[in-house]
């Protein structure tokens, strides 16, 4: 197994790929937009904004293009680092795939092609959360260990979404007070199962995994939206929608200790069949403790995942892929962020070699 360190788009400089590699990591995983912010963007759907990592990082190209990736990587390798992964599709390009709306033949076109310069440049999985209303209702507070700054939740958000958003982004301007129409469960899983039929056949001839994340926080609905992945059993559900080698999970084991329904031991069951089976395409590893919607996240080695068992079983299925600590308490010195990451991967890395 390998370990790396998610980018988001403000790190994608050189002080941060000289941290990773300090503390370990061999592999990135990058987040080309911050989505959790929120964005608006032009009326011809075209990213507009404050990426100001992109820029920082040197790169005035488009993000998706094959030149930017390709000087991306280099620049990962300098600092001995893989670029492994993208983590989710910017909204503005791909919202009428999720909505089902009139734009989808075209945005499937885009994606496809964005798939395809993935394959030519090398990066190896595109991660992806099919998901309307996206990551919400966190709360942050003293959570972890000694008082340490970390994310939580307490109860659903069942704020609507305006109409005319998905996730927390706006891809156009709205033109009044409406709201997003809630669909159902079964409509999200259809439109699913239509983006993979779309979407393996690319994916498979450019040799790029398409990994789903399971819904942070695994509720049932989530601002009046269905969640996809919120039960142990969707993950395989997620990986029957369509057989291929190419699809694969992000594997959020964090996201699966919140699941209401997994039962302490069942997680260990769960790992255990999807490495076994090849299902993993890589991994975010954090720990919690509670369950949603009521949960605190927490230093790996105090919540509910007994994280050296996690690993002896990738171990022992001879799980090659990526592990990145994909959040962290904050410690209190002047480098809260840092200080929680060094933590996080010097603790992984210290498990790896123990038995």
């Amino acid at each position: 197994m390998k370990f790396g360190f998610g980018f988001y788009c403000q790190m994608l400089d050189d002080d941060y790929m000289r941290f990773a590699r300090q503390c370990g990591a061999t592999h990135a995983v990058v987040h080309l937009v911050d989505y959790t912010g929120g964005r608006r963007v032009s009326h011809d759907d075209q990213p507009v904004g404050s990426d100001e990592g992109w820029g920082r990082a040197g790169l005035t190209l488009d993000m998706w293009s094959y030149d930017a990736l390709a000087r991306l990587r280099e620049r990962f390798e300098a600092h001995g680092l893989v670029f492994e992964a993208i983590e989710n599709f910017d909204p503005a390009l791909w919202h009428d795939v999720l909505l089902d709306g009139p734009k989808r033949s075209e945005q499937i076109d885009r994606l496809r092609e964005i798939i395809r310069t993935l394959g030519k440049v090398g990066i190896r999985v595109m991660g992806y959360n099919f998901s309307i209303a996206g990551v919400a209702a966190r709360i942050t507070g003293p959570f972890a260990r000694g008082g340490a700054e970390s994310a939580g939740m307490d109860g659903i958000d069942d704020r609507p979404i305006p109409e005319g958003m998905v996730w927390n982004m706006a891809w156009r301007t709205p033109t009044g007070p409406e709201v997003l129409t809630p669909v159902s469960e079964d409509e999200l899983w259809e439109r699913h199962r239509r983006f993979l039929e779309d979407m393996l056949p690319a994916a498979e001839e450019a040799g790029v995994l398409l990994a789903a994340h399971p819904d942070d926080p695994p509720v049932e609905r989530l601002r009046k939206q269905p969640r996809l992945i919120r039960r142990p059993g969707d993950f395989q559900r997620c990986i029957d929608q369509v057989r291929s080698p190419n699809n694969r999970l992000e594997f959020c084991l964090g996201t699966l200790a919140e699941m209401p329904d997994a039962g302490d031991e069942e997680i260990y069951e769960i790992i255990e069949h999807h490495a076994a089976a090849g299902n993993i395409g890589y991994i975010h590893l954090r720990n919690v403790v509670d369950r949603a919607p009521h949960y605190r996240e927490v230093f790996l080695d105090e919540g509910v995942l007994d994280v050296p068992r996690v690993l002896a079983i990738l171990r022992r299925h001879d799980y090659n892929g990526v592990i990145i600590p994909d959040h962290t308490p904050l410690m209190s010195c002047p480098a809260p962020w840092h200080s929680g990451m060094a933590f996080a991967i010097g603790y992984l890395r210290g498990c790896a070699h123990v038995g």
